[in-house]
């Protein structure tokens, strides 16, 4: 095979930029969704932001699930698309649909379980009532999320991404205009508080549903793959497949996840003013990681097509460009918020308590984004290659074993605050993006001749 020439890097980095950029837009999209969100029940005082916090961690448990399961149609269809076998593409998003359809059945059922788990977890009683009632809310959004993530990897899986960006656009401006009418009791409906947020979150997520059906339905670059034509009866095999490839994903993605979410919760025994803040700085954290994770997104369908066309060696070379594009973003990403971490931390709250708490633990969250950008970067890269089981170990060894025992046993037990339980995240972090990049060396090493 020909070596990887500087023009052969050109064509790649244009390649992944031209997936990436409106995943990106996406994904900045569906965050800021989480960005007006708390920004906006920020206004309400600290425990309205505190019930928000607490309630968004839990729903974000069970949507990381659903997240990571589906995304296996991606590199599944990116293979299948790369060889030209539309039959093939046509089988997995189909299937897909089965796995959506028990995902959306099981994941209602935790998220209904709410009112007790929050209590029992030690969540304070001035904060319980509006985040168990923010779940109640978006729950009825669950359904439309998996039908969604269905049709979204699928088209992403086939390269077509702009269609998403500008569906999520149009979610985040409904998502804005809902948390106005449902906070505040706008045209005739009640003033529902932090719970109104959960209310426009849900119906945003039902308008992109029905806008990516519409879309996959009518437009003729689908046409050829007649994903609707007939309805397609369970295939063990192909479901199988999907379940093998997205059941570690989910794993990876909610033992990182998770572990945030643990963050979020042992921060609710602390008190409304450091729950807040953490959200503060979490969400801006989050807001932020939108950016590499666009570009592994991107990476894991260049990858994928790379392979599905027979070229090994070249899809080593797109994984490891993907990684080095991801942590340079992020090393970015943490030059800002330490220049800027006080002015950040301000366009939150008017809290001055919480806001200076914000501001340092900001400064946390910029010592971890150039591992988070290097993780997520590899975690892309090895999903192009359909490798997810040991991945998933590693995320769980890393974010788990180490990451949160730290922050547990530094932040909880011997009670030294939320700075240390962020140093916790951070080494979490770092052991990930170690193992994840060891992990990609080898699982791409060419096979010897």
């Amino acid at each position: 095979m020909p070596p990887y020439s500087r023009e052969h890097r050109k064509e790649d980095i244009r390649a992944i930029a031209r997936l990436g950029g409106p995943l990106l837009a996406n994904n900045l999209s569906i965050t800021g969704m989480a960005l007006a969100d708390t920004i906006m029940a920020g206004q309400l005082g600290a425990v309205p932001l505190a019930a928000l916090a607490v309630g968004a961690a839990y729903w974000h448990l069970f949507l990381f699930i659903a997240f990571g399961m589906l995304m296996a149609v991606s590199p599944a269809v990116a293979h299948a698309n790369g060889a030209r076998d539309s039959a093939a593409v046509t089988d997995y998003v189909r299937q897909s649909w089965w796995v959506a359809i028990g995902l959306a059945v099981v994941l209602v059922l935790g998220l209904r379980q709410v009112d007790w788990v929050l209590p029992m977890i030690g969540i304070t009683a001035d904060v319980a009532p509006t985040a168990v009632g923010y779940v109640h809310a978006i729950t009825w959004g669950m359904p439309g999320a998996v039908a969604f993530f269905s049709l979204r990897y699928a088209s992403e899986g086939l390269g077509r991404t702009k269609p998403i960006m500008y569906i999520s656009l149009i979610a985040l401006l409904l998502n804005v205009f809902g948390n106005w009418v449902f906070m505040y009791g706008k045209f005739g409906m009640p003033a529902l508080g932090a719970v109104g947020c959960g209310v426009a979150t849900a119906l945003s997520i039902w308008f992109m549903f029905f806008a990516m059906f519409l879309h996959v339905r009518r437009h003729r670059a689908y046409r050829p793959f007649d994903f609707f034509a007939r309805f397609a009866r369970p295939r063990g095999r192909t479901i199988g497949e999907l379940i093998r490839i997205g059941a570690p994903i989910a794993g990876s993605i909610v033992a990182e996840g998770g572990l945030f979410v643990a963050a979020a919760l042992m921060m609710g025994a602390m008190g409304a003013v450091i729950v807040g803040a953490h959200q503060i700085a979490l969400n801006y954290a989050s807001f932020m990681f939108m950016v590499p994770l666009a570009i592994s997104s991107a990476t894991t369908i260049h990858v994928g097509h790379t392979l599905g066309r027979g070229d090994r060696a070249r899809a080593r070379a797109v994984g490891f460009l993907g990684i080095a594009m991801c942590a340079s973003l992020m090393l970015v990403s943490a030059i800002v918020i330490v220049l800027c971490n006080d002015l950040i931390a301000s366009l939150y709250t008017r809290d001055a308590a919480v806001r200076e708490l914000a501001a340092t633990l900001l400064l946390m969250a910029a010592l971890f984004q150039l591992s988070d950008g290097t993780q997520v970067g590899a975690a892309g890269a090895l999903r192009g290659f359909k490798d997810t089981a040991i991945p998933m170990a590693l995320c769980v060894f890393s974010y788990w074993v180490v990451g949160f025992s730290i922050a547990y046993l530094l932040g909880v037990q011997q009670q030294r605050g939320p700075i240390y339980v962020w140093v916790g995240l951070t080494v979490g972090l770092s052991a990930s993006a170690l193992l994840l990049v060891n992990r990609f060396l080898a699982i791409s090493r060419l096979p010897r001749p």
